[in-house]
């Protein structure tokens, strides 16, 4: 690293970076505890690893702009700015979860921050996310909507159907692959054919870049020239983040199906470890580093005690946001 880019890093912005990242590492860590517990029902996918991603992109997001997310969404919902009380509240099935206890992990939202919701079915929230950028191109403005993916749904219908709309309405959507190389226990090349995402976006008329999704000042950086040009009205564009998953791919997959050597020089690339050695590279001293990430683990653990502690909802809920079919074939009929 030159002397002169120590000198030009923006060395707060990376700061908050790494400390949004050590934020949804603990998150991930104390869900997964909780889980063992029993307090967690459920599979919880965590985003061990892919910190960069969730960090990099959401942090170039307004507050009012729209956020999909994945089954692994825990992270992008945190990076969004949503609470992370009510998030692990929400997880453990608790009354001031950001949706009281009904939408669990896999489909964790919190509309205060944008963010519409994770999603349990692969590649369906590419469709949502067109749809929803076309209610905000119809009704004006200069929001936009960011849609986060994994590698595994680039081979799903949804893909095609949602980019190709975006791309014929010229809409105002980032389209996000967070590439960690697996689709659930499967090794994504061998299953997917060419020359990867971006091409296949590119065939379709949608611009975008490759990156280091390990990088999260690449991501950051990649990410703010991309949500101008969508800003913009120049159409939907196409990120691809090469990351890499250092847990299973859920709270109960021991990953026995990757290699220890390759998980083990995963871990050397470590995306906080790399956003650390190059604060301290800048000259940050280790002290503060250390302060910094005692501080983000410290708030998640308060977080998590808080939710445990946290009273369950009333039963009648039950029957609150539920569409009665009956009733409206009743009404019509």
């Amino acid at each position: 690293m030159s002397a002169g880019f120590q000198r030009n890093l923006d060395v707060e912005r990376v700061k908050a970076l790494l400390r949004t990242m050590v934020a949804i590492r603990a998150f991930e860590e104390e869900a997964l505890a909780a889980q063992k517990e029993g307090l967690v029902k459920g599979a919880i996918h965590p985003s061990i690893g892919q910190e960069a991603v969730a960090a990099g992109v959401c942090g170039e997001l307004r507050r009012d702009d729209v956020l999909l997310s994945t089954h692994r969404g825990h992270g992008h919902t945190l990076a969004k700015g949503a609470d992370p009380f009510a998030m692990m509240a929400e997880l453990m099935g608790r009354a001031p979860g950001t949706s009281q206890g009904k939408g669990g992990s896999m489909h964790i939202a919190d509309f205060s921050v944008g963010m519409l919701g994770a999603n349990g079915v692969v590649a369906a929230n590419i469709g949502i996310a067109a749809g929803a950028a076309h209610a905000i191109k119809l009704l004006g403005g200069d929001r936009i909507v960011c849609c986060i993916f994994g590698d595994g749904a680039v081979n799903r219908g949804p893909f095609l159907e949602g980019l190709n709309w975006a791309a014929v309405y010229r809409l105002p959507v980032l389209f996000v692959c967070e590439d960690n190389g697996y689709a659930a226990t499967t090794r994504t090349r061998e299953l997917t054919a060419g020359p990867g995402p971006l091409a296949r976006a590119r065939a379709l008329g949608i611009e975008g870049e490759v990156v280091d999704g390990n990088d999260v000042l690449a991501v950051s950086e990649a990410t703010r020239a991309l949500v101008a040009a969508v800003r913009s009205g120049a159409g939907p564009r196409f990120l691809h983040c090469l990351t890499y998953r250092l847990a299973g791919h859920t709270g109960a997959d021991a990953g026995t199906y990757r290699p220890a050597e390759e998980v083990e020089a995963r871990w050397k690339r470590c995306p906080i470890a790399r956003a650390r050695a190059l604060l301290e590279a800048a000259g940050v001293a280790a002290a503060e580093l250390d302060a910094l990430e005692a501080g983000a683990r410290g708030e998640i653990a308060r977080v998590a005690a808080a939710a445990r502690a946290a009273p369950w909802p009333d039963p009648a809920l039950a029957w609150t946001d539920v569409q009665d079919l009956g009733a409206a074939v009743r009404a019509e009929g």
